[in-house]
Protein backbone atom coordinates (compact mmCIF):
# COMPACT_ATOMS: atom_id res chain seq x y z
CA UNK A 1 0.00 0.00 0.00
CA UNK A 2 1.05 3.56 -0.56
CA UNK A 3 0.52 5.88 1.68
CA UNK A 4 -0.20 9.98 0.66
CA UNK A 5 -0.97 12.85 3.14
CA UNK A 6 -1.53 16.53 1.66
CA UNK A 7 -1.56 19.29 4.27
CA UNK A 8 -3.95 22.27 3.11
CA UNK A 9 -4.54 25.59 4.90
CA UNK A 10 -7.54 23.86 6.66
CA UNK A 11 -6.73 19.94 7.03
CA UNK A 12 -4.70 17.03 5.73
CA UNK A 13 -5.67 14.62 3.34
CA UNK A 14 -5.05 10.96 3.60
CA UNK A 15 -4.75 8.71 0.64
CA UNK A 16 -4.18 5.23 0.26
CA UNK A 17 -3.07 3.56 -2.98
CA UNK A 18 -3.86 0.00 -2.17
CA UNK A 19 -1.84 -3.04 -4.27
CA UNK A 20 -2.45 -6.99 -4.52
CA UNK A 21 -1.13 -7.99 -1.20
CA UNK A 22 -4.04 -5.94 0.01
CA UNK A 23 -6.33 -7.78 -1.50
CA UNK A 24 -8.87 -7.41 -4.17
CA UNK A 25 -11.22 -4.29 -3.86
CA UNK A 26 -13.42 -5.70 -7.01
CA UNK A 27 -16.85 -3.72 -6.42
CA UNK A 28 -19.05 -6.70 -7.79
CA UNK A 29 -17.01 -8.93 -4.69
CA UNK A 30 -19.90 -10.11 -1.93
CA UNK A 31 -20.20 -7.43 1.00
CA UNK A 32 -19.09 -10.05 3.88
CA UNK A 33 -15.93 -9.88 2.12
CA UNK A 34 -15.33 -6.83 0.67
CA UNK A 35 -16.18 -4.81 3.81
CA UNK A 36 -13.83 -6.19 6.08
CA UNK A 37 -11.12 -5.34 3.74
CA UNK A 38 -11.94 -1.79 3.31
CA UNK A 39 -12.18 -1.12 6.77
CA UNK A 40 -8.85 -2.17 7.14
CA UNK A 41 -7.69 0.93 4.93
CA UNK A 42 -10.84 3.45 6.79
CA UNK A 43 -13.92 1.81 9.11
CA UNK A 44 -16.60 4.39 7.73
CA UNK A 45 -18.72 3.18 4.41
CA UNK A 46 -16.65 4.03 1.11
CA UNK A 47 -18.24 6.22 -1.29
CA UNK A 48 -17.57 3.88 -4.04
CA UNK A 49 -18.62 4.29 -8.09
CA UNK A 50 -19.81 2.21 -11.05
CA UNK A 51 -16.76 2.82 -13.64
CA UNK A 52 -17.87 3.90 -17.41
CA UNK A 53 -15.20 5.73 -18.57
CA UNK A 54 -16.82 8.63 -18.75
CA UNK A 55 -17.04 12.12 -17.55
CA UNK A 56 -19.16 12.28 -14.94
CA UNK A 57 -18.44 13.66 -10.97
CA UNK A 58 -20.43 12.64 -8.80
CA UNK A 59 -19.99 15.92 -5.40
CA UNK A 60 -21.11 13.85 -1.78
CA UNK A 61 -21.92 16.66 0.90
CA UNK A 62 -21.97 14.55 4.00
CA UNK A 63 -22.88 11.02 5.17
CA UNK A 64 -26.74 10.89 4.58
CA UNK A 65 -25.93 11.58 0.68
CA UNK A 66 -22.60 9.12 0.74
CA UNK A 67 -25.36 5.96 1.13
CA UNK A 68 -27.80 7.31 -1.28
CA UNK A 69 -24.82 8.00 -3.69
CA UNK A 70 -22.30 4.78 -3.59
CA UNK A 71 -22.72 3.31 -6.53
CA UNK A 72 -23.53 6.16 -9.07
CA UNK A 73 -22.28 5.06 -12.50
CA UNK A 74 -19.54 8.11 -12.74
CA UNK A 75 -15.79 8.36 -12.91
CA UNK A 76 -15.00 11.16 -9.93
CA UNK A 77 -15.70 11.54 -6.50
CA UNK A 78 -15.18 15.06 -4.72
CA UNK A 79 -16.32 16.54 -1.34
CA UNK A 80 -15.67 18.48 1.44
CA UNK A 81 -16.59 16.86 3.93
CA UNK A 82 -15.03 15.81 7.34
CA UNK A 83 -13.72 11.50 7.33
CA UNK A 84 -15.81 10.55 4.57
CA UNK A 85 -13.93 7.87 2.51
CA UNK A 86 -14.55 8.14 -1.17
CA UNK A 87 -12.54 5.83 -3.27
CA UNK A 88 -12.15 4.42 -7.27
CA UNK A 89 -10.72 1.37 -8.63
CA UNK A 90 -8.58 0.64 -11.08
CA UNK A 91 -6.44 -2.66 -12.71
CA UNK A 92 -4.31 -0.28 -15.22
CA UNK A 93 -6.08 2.80 -15.39
CA UNK A 94 -4.33 5.91 -13.64
CA UNK A 95 -6.12 5.91 -10.02
CA UNK A 96 -5.62 10.12 -9.66
CA UNK A 97 -6.15 11.97 -6.01
CA UNK A 98 -6.64 15.83 -6.13
CA UNK A 99 -6.64 18.29 -3.64
CA UNK A 100 -7.70 21.64 -3.45
CA UNK A 101 -5.44 24.35 -0.97
CA UNK A 102 -8.30 24.64 1.97
CA UNK A 103 -9.19 21.07 1.86
CA UNK A 104 -10.99 19.95 -0.98
CA UNK A 105 -10.77 16.37 -1.90
CA UNK A 106 -11.71 14.60 -5.27
CA UNK A 107 -10.29 11.34 -6.56
CA UNK A 108 -10.69 10.52 -10.31
CA UNK A 109 -10.47 7.17 -12.61
CA UNK A 110 -8.54 8.21 -15.38
CA UNK A 111 -8.36 5.70 -18.54
CA UNK A 112 -7.65 6.65 -21.61
CA UNK A 113 -10.82 7.07 -22.51
CA UNK A 114 -11.92 9.26 -19.53
CA UNK A 115 -9.07 11.22 -20.25
CA UNK A 116 -10.44 11.71 -23.87
CA UNK A 117 -14.30 12.51 -22.34
CA UNK A 118 -12.14 15.21 -20.02
CA UNK A 119 -12.75 13.70 -16.76
CA UNK A 120 -9.56 15.17 -14.90
CA UNK A 121 -10.45 18.84 -16.36
CA UNK A 122 -14.56 18.05 -14.96
CA UNK A 123 -12.80 16.97 -11.64
CA UNK A 124 -10.75 20.24 -11.05
CA UNK A 125 -14.05 22.28 -12.15
CA UNK A 126 -15.88 20.62 -9.56
CA UNK A 127 -13.00 21.01 -7.02
CA UNK A 128 -12.86 24.87 -7.78
CA UNK A 129 -16.74 25.07 -7.13
CA UNK A 130 -16.10 23.74 -3.62
CA UNK A 131 -13.74 26.92 -3.37
CA UNK A 132 -10.66 25.53 -4.32
CA UNK A 133 -8.25 28.18 -5.81
CA UNK A 134 -5.38 25.53 -6.67
CA UNK A 135 -5.10 22.58 -6.84
CA UNK A 136 -2.64 19.59 -6.17
CA UNK A 137 -2.74 16.13 -7.84
CA UNK A 138 -0.89 12.99 -7.47
CA UNK A 139 -0.96 9.79 -10.06
CA UNK A 140 -1.03 6.54 -8.80
CA UNK A 141 0.50 2.94 -9.96
CA UNK A 142 -0.82 2.46 -13.56
CA UNK A 143 0.46 1.19 -17.16
CA UNK A 144 3.67 1.83 -18.06
CA UNK A 145 4.27 3.06 -21.47
CA UNK A 146 6.83 0.06 -22.43
CA UNK A 147 3.38 -2.27 -21.61
CA UNK A 148 1.08 -0.27 -23.49
CA UNK A 149 0.70 -1.67 -26.90
CA UNK A 150 -1.35 0.98 -28.51
CA UNK A 151 -4.05 1.64 -31.73
CA UNK A 152 -2.10 3.87 -33.88
CA UNK A 153 -5.58 5.57 -34.78
CA UNK A 154 -6.50 5.99 -30.84
CA UNK A 155 -3.03 7.21 -29.99
CA UNK A 156 -2.85 9.63 -32.92
CA UNK A 157 -5.98 10.98 -31.67
CA UNK A 158 -4.83 11.60 -27.84
CA UNK A 159 -1.40 13.32 -29.50
CA UNK A 160 -3.76 15.69 -31.38
CA UNK A 161 -5.31 16.60 -28.09
CA UNK A 162 -2.56 16.15 -25.62
CA UNK A 163 0.53 16.94 -27.79
CA UNK A 164 3.45 14.36 -28.20
CA UNK A 165 4.49 13.63 -24.83
CA UNK A 166 1.61 10.28 -25.01
CA UNK A 167 3.26 8.77 -28.10
CA UNK A 168 5.93 5.71 -26.72
CA UNK A 169 7.12 2.72 -27.84
CA UNK A 170 6.89 -0.91 -26.33
CA UNK A 171 9.64 -2.59 -24.93
CA UNK A 172 9.34 -4.85 -27.97
CA UNK A 173 9.42 -1.46 -30.15
CA UNK A 174 5.22 -0.83 -30.75
CA UNK A 175 3.54 2.30 -30.88
CA UNK A 176 2.66 2.62 -26.91
CA UNK A 177 1.05 5.14 -25.09
CA UNK A 178 2.00 6.88 -22.24
CA UNK A 179 -0.44 6.97 -20.03
CA UNK A 180 1.20 8.76 -17.01
CA UNK A 181 2.15 11.72 -19.67
CA UNK A 182 -1.37 11.62 -20.77
CA UNK A 183 -2.68 12.12 -17.54
CA UNK A 184 -0.25 14.68 -16.81
CA UNK A 185 -0.94 16.49 -19.44
CA UNK A 186 -4.67 17.19 -18.92
CA UNK A 187 -4.18 18.01 -15.59
CA UNK A 188 -1.79 20.63 -16.85
CA UNK A 189 -5.00 21.66 -19.15
CA UNK A 190 -6.35 21.53 -16.58
CA UNK A 191 -5.32 24.35 -14.66
CA UNK A 192 -2.76 22.53 -12.57
CA UNK A 193 0.85 23.80 -12.36
CA UNK A 194 3.83 20.85 -13.28
CA UNK A 195 5.26 21.08 -9.85
CA UNK A 196 1.60 20.35 -8.17
CA UNK A 197 1.50 17.19 -10.10
CA UNK A 198 2.82 13.88 -8.69
CA UNK A 199 3.64 10.65 -10.44
CA UNK A 200 4.19 7.38 -8.55
CA UNK A 201 5.79 5.48 -11.19
CA UNK A 202 5.00 2.21 -10.77
CA UNK A 203 3.45 0.09 -13.73
CA UNK A 204 0.50 -2.51 -12.88
CA UNK A 205 1.49 -4.38 -15.76
CA UNK A 206 4.94 -5.40 -14.95
CA UNK A 207 5.12 -5.26 -11.25
CA UNK A 208 3.47 -8.11 -9.62
CA UNK A 209 2.31 -5.97 -7.19
CA UNK A 210 -0.86 -4.78 -8.44
CA UNK A 211 -3.71 -6.31 -10.60
CA UNK A 212 -3.72 -5.65 -14.36
CA UNK A 213 -5.78 -6.32 -16.52
CA UNK A 214 -4.27 -5.42 -19.47
CA UNK A 215 -1.19 -7.66 -18.73
CA UNK A 216 -2.67 -10.70 -16.78
CA UNK A 217 -6.36 -10.45 -17.57
CA UNK A 218 -6.54 -9.95 -13.54
CA UNK A 219 -10.41 -9.52 -12.37
CA UNK A 220 -9.18 -8.33 -9.28
CA UNK A 221 -8.71 -4.25 -8.65
CA UNK A 222 -7.17 -1.91 -6.27
CA UNK A 223 -8.69 0.77 -5.04
CA UNK A 224 -7.59 4.85 -4.62
CA UNK A 225 -9.31 5.79 -1.24
CA UNK A 226 -8.97 9.39 0.23
CA UNK A 227 -10.05 11.14 2.74
CA UNK A 228 -10.25 14.51 5.13
CA UNK A 229 -8.55 13.62 8.32
CA UNK A 230 -9.96 14.47 11.74
CA UNK A 231 -8.18 17.39 13.26
CA UNK A 232 -7.20 16.03 16.54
Amino acid sequence: MISRSVSTSTTTIEARFTGADDGDFFVALPASELGPRRALVHPRPWVWLRQVHGAGVVEVADAAAAERLAGTEADAVVTVADDLPVAIHTADCGPVLLVGDSGQLGVAHAGWKGVMAGVLGETADALRRLGALRLQAVLGPAIGPECYEFSPDDLSRLEQRLGPSVRATTSQGNPALDMRAAVRQELISAGIEADDIEVIERCTACDPGFFSHRARVDRGRQALVAWRALEE
